[in-house]
């Protein structure tokens, strides 16, 4: 077994190509997740399935991505980091399989959920290596790069699925999922490295079943504002995940090796960072969803056009990303996260204070703006929160942001949806015209936002720039 010091000496090509099929692993099943939306009048159109079925291929990726993320700790210290890699682009491409052949969208189902397991393990695990892997002093640097990929994922997604729809179906999209993941599982043999002392442990089954909370509250939140919800069993689920997650959350601090260690909430920096990473994506996730909904209901342009619109924020939240994990260490991460809290809010504010329409060009910037905020926010604060963490913690402590940040992002979306829908439905039925009725619905949104992003800004304030003390 390698010793602790060799765990972050890879160099040279070595570290490179390492770091290269890592994210190039977390880009492709970011895509994965982010290009579906595009495809699913196509799928609706082949299965015969309603709009509320097809959704559930986004739905069912979500929960069982909750109840993987706080598993990968585990999964970390007990298998080794190969074997885990090589078992996730497995799992990946046995999913795009499945979904390539499926008959039927039971199956289709089935693959999309063994890809969600695969991804919920990979996002809080790449971040975990990529930082244990860099001293601290770089480390802004090489989350940078990492906010790079993510970003650039984002921007791609529905780029590469409406290049390859224009010339296949959407099984060509699979196909390239299946080449890739095949690609990266032969190249990984070579390229990807133990690079983490294991520390066996048993696995606490209760804990696990416990998790299946996390889902169940996620799964309330979605079905919020639904027409004909059954809205006696989401109380009664919503009791019974939380008395789970409650019960989770308490076992955690008594197991003497427990499966997620939560005393990384003891430490006040780290708190304040899972919170500003999960305010910034909230920002970043209700832009992506509720902008294209005004581009088409109030702008009136085509859905290519709206999804099109989102590509030039996208990319600034790319470009940025790397300059602001550099900025981060050269100036401290206060500074540059309390500029990106500015900016989001700023974004915010303008959309909040203009009552009447804003054309396409106006919502692009403003979109972009926020989006660039968010490059100053959620990968450094994560940097943030691991510097604030004693090494060996540093796995705990990513799949404990990446968890909140995956609920309160999915919180906030579903939360300004249904804001918008009820505002825009009680606007219409006191006889107010139809584009008056949504510009109102999206302002309560806009200032629902910004109240959450002065939170934001607040917390961005009481954090501590300080470097790690030695543990």
């Amino acid at each position: 077994m390698q010793t602790a010091n060799q765990n972050v000496t890879l160099t040279g090509r070595r570290r490179f190509w390492f770091i290269f099929t890592l994210l190039l692993g977390t880009w492709t099943m970011s895509i994965s997740q982010s290009s579906l939306s595009t495809v699913y009048p196509t799928f609706m159109r082949d299965f015969g399935i309603s709009a509320s079925t097809v959704q559930w291929l986004t739905t069912g990726f979500m929960l069982t991505m909750v109840v993987m993320m706080p598993i990968s700790p585990w999964l970390l210290n007990n298998i080794g980091f190969k074997k885990l890699f090589l078992a996730v682009l497995v799992l990946f491409d046995i999913g795009s399989i499945i979904i390539y052949f499926a008959p039927s969208f039971g199956v289709m189902m089935v693959g999309r959920l063994i890809k969600a397991a695969a991804v919920g393990v990979l996002f809080p695990s790449y971040q975990s290596i990529l930082l244990t892997i860099t001293p601290e002093e770089k480390r802004g640097s090489t989350m940078g790069v990492a906010g790079l990929v993510m970003g650039s994922a984002l921007a791609s997604g529905p780029i590469i699925s409406g290049v390859v729809l224009k010339f296949t179906d959407w099984h060509g999209l699979f196909a390239v999922f299946i080449t890739v993941a095949t690609l990266l599982i032969l190249i990984s043999f070579t390229t990807i490295k133990d690079v983490m002392v294991n520390k066996p442990s048993k696995l606490d089954l209760l804990s696990i079943v416990t998790l299946l909370g996390f889902a169940g509250i996620l799964y309330v939140v979605n079905e919020i504002g639904i027409p004909n919800v059954n809205l006696t069993f989401g109380w009664i689920l919503l009791a019974v995940s939380v008395l789970a997650v409650a019960y989770f959350t308490y076992r955690q601090f008594h197991l003497e090796t427990p499966l997620l260690e939560l005393r990384v909430l003891k430490t006040f920096n780290y708190d304040l960072a899972i919170f500003l990473t999960a305010i910034s994506y909230v920002a970043l996730i209700v832009v992506t969803i509720i902008f294209p909904l005004y581009y088409q209901g109030v702008l009136k342009v085509s859905p290519f056009v709206s999804g099109m619109s989102l590509v030039p924020g996208a990319v600034l939240l790319s470009i940025l990303n790397p300059l602001t994990g550099k900025l981060a260490e050269k100036i401290g991460y206060k500074q540059i996260m309390l500029l990106g809290m500015s900016m989001i809010v700023v974004g915010w504010l303008i959309l909040a204070l203009i009552n009447s329409e804003l054309n396409l060009l106006t919502m692009i910037l403003l979109a972009a703006l926020i989006e660039g905020g968010n490059a100053f926010v959620m990968m450094p604060a994560v940097t943030l929160g691991a510097n604030s963490l004693p090494d060996e913690l540093i796995s705990h402590g990513t799949a404990v942001i990446t968890t909140v940040r995956q609920i309160l992002g999915s919180a906030g979306v579903a939360v300004a949806t249904l804001v918008l829908s009820n505002v825009t439905f009680a606007q219409k039925q006191a006889g107010v015209s139809t584009l008056r009725a949504n510009l109102q619905g999206y302002h309560t949104v806009f200032w629902m936002m910004l109240g959450i992003e002065l939170v934001g800004l607040v917390l961005a304030l009481l954090l501590r720039d300080g470097r790690k003390q030695s543990h």
